[in-house]
């Protein structure tokens, strides 16, 4: 960050700490269900299917947001967006934390989808304005790890806090946690910094900003980046935010808090991750090669879960963990995607990226329930080895495809983006 202004690099580092701190209850409710989600069928009487539909229904709703979104930010800019957007999160997880039954449930977890769906977009928005554009992965990379302190709260805590007070509790607890994070971002987040072009924007019309989008949707490396961008984070969030919890218990008999701790170094490792993977496009000057090798490792991982029949408990837990910490890689594909938008189309660009990779996972956690719940349950009501290892064997395959598309794309170098930026500024 040479070369910026003490006092604006300061203000700029508040902002996007404070977006990271809301970030933390959108990564704690999407993730909330590994961990309580036998207990929810239990308590609700639903099977693997209605389960899987009501934790993808958390990323149908934020998937919707993301297009109408995208606008909002590049019209009324992230301040009034995020904080706006908030207050839908915390309406839906008042609903989620009071409902008496599974249709409420369901509305509720898709209105908090739709509201936390502007923070990842809001916070990129906010770090390519105030920020060069080689740092991008690093600071992306930072909200995400702190945002994971979410996913951290959602394992061995609410594990720990829904044996004392119930899982009601601990979501009121939250409840009010998002509330507070979103009287900090209208009181702290500011559009851009002082002399940026977007303050001085003439306003789009509606019709000027539907040709912005088309011109994203008409972008002729979009497809290739979509395909991987659709796939990656939705298979290793199928484990880290479903199934992995469920597995533990049910194929290796761990109790909820021991599935709860597993889980919680998994999330540890994603921070790592996070911290490890993203700075690597500058060390290595390229993102998509980082990203292909992140998402061949991933699939041997699962590869290797769903092929060994009655493997040992110690190759589970190494999986799990290995898949947390390479997670990391779809912050990469993120980056990459980023890199072929100009500035007056970030926020569509990025909500278009963003609506494929969280509609992957909402289709793939639906689709995943479905195919859990197609093998009879074993007498004890737990769900056979075989169920949870055709899902493993399902996802390489989709992680296969995706990297054949995506292996036709034009990778987008930080030095590229460096000198583009120094030649701009020269004219």
């Amino acid at each position: 960050m040479a070369g910026m202004d003490p006092g604006i690099r300061r203000q700029a580092i508040i902002i996007v700490a404070t977006l990271a701190t809301a970030y933390v209850a959108s990564h704690f409710f999407r993730a909330a269900n590994v961990t309580i989600g036998l207990d929810l069928m239990r308590d609700l009487g639903i099977g693997p299917e209605a389960l899987g539909a009501l934790t993808g229904a958390f990323f149908f709703g934020f998937s919707a947001m993301q297009i109408p979104c995208g606008f909002l930010f590049d019209r009324y800019g992230p301040r009034r967006t995020v904080t706006g957007m908030l207050v839908v999160a915390v309406i839906g997880a008042t609903l989620f934390t009071l409902a008496p039954a599974w249709p409420q449930l369901l509305a509720g977890r898709a209105l908090m989808g739709a509201g936390f769906g502007v923070m990842l977009i809001g916070s990129m928005v906010v770090i390519s304005r105030w920020f060069p554009p080689d740092r991008f992965a690093t600071l992306a990379g930072i909200v995400l790890s702190v945002g994971l302190l979410g996913n951290l709260l959602a394992t061995t805590p609410l594990a720990w806090g829904t044996g004392e007070i119930g899982w009601r509790g601990v979501f009121g607890l939250m409840v009010v946690f998002t509330a507070l994070t979103a009287i900090a971002v209208w009181t702290v987040v500011r559009d851009a910094p002082p002399g940026h072009p977007f303050l001085e924007r003439k306003t789009e019309t509606a019709a000027e900003m539907m040709r912005g989008l088309g011109e994203v949707l008409k972008n002729p490396q979009l497809k290739f980046i979509l395909a991987l961008n659709f796939c990656n984070y939705a298979c290793t969030f199928t484990v880290q935010g479903l199934w992995g919890g469920p597995f533990l218990r049910e194929v290796h008999g761990l109790t909820r808090v021991e599935s709860g701790n597993v889980l919680l170094v998994a999330v540890i490792a994603y921070q790592i991750g996070m911290l490890t993977i993203s700075p690597l496009d500058r060390v290595f000057d390229t993102r998509k090669r980082i990203a292909i090798t992140g998402t061949l490792l991933i699939a041997a991982i699962l590869a290797t879960l769903a092929l060994w029949a009655n493997a040992p408990l110690w190759v589970a837990m190494a999986a799990i963990i290995g898949i947390g910490f390479l997670s990391a890689s779809s912050t990469m594909v993120m980056t990459h995607g980023r890199g072929i938008f100009p500035d007056r189309l970030i926020g569509r660009g990025i909500a278009t990226m963003n609506t494929s990779v969280m509609l992957g996972v909402a289709c793939m956690q639906s689709l995943s329930g479905v195919i859990v719940g197609a093998f009879p349950p074993l007498p004890d009501g737990a769900r056979s080895e075989e169920a949870y290892r055709t899902l493993f064997g399902f996802m390489v395959a989709v992680l296969l495809v995706a990297l054949t598309i995506y292996g036709r794309s034009r990778d987008v170098r930080p030095s590229d983006e460096l000198r583009a930026r120094q030649a701009a500024l020269k004219t």
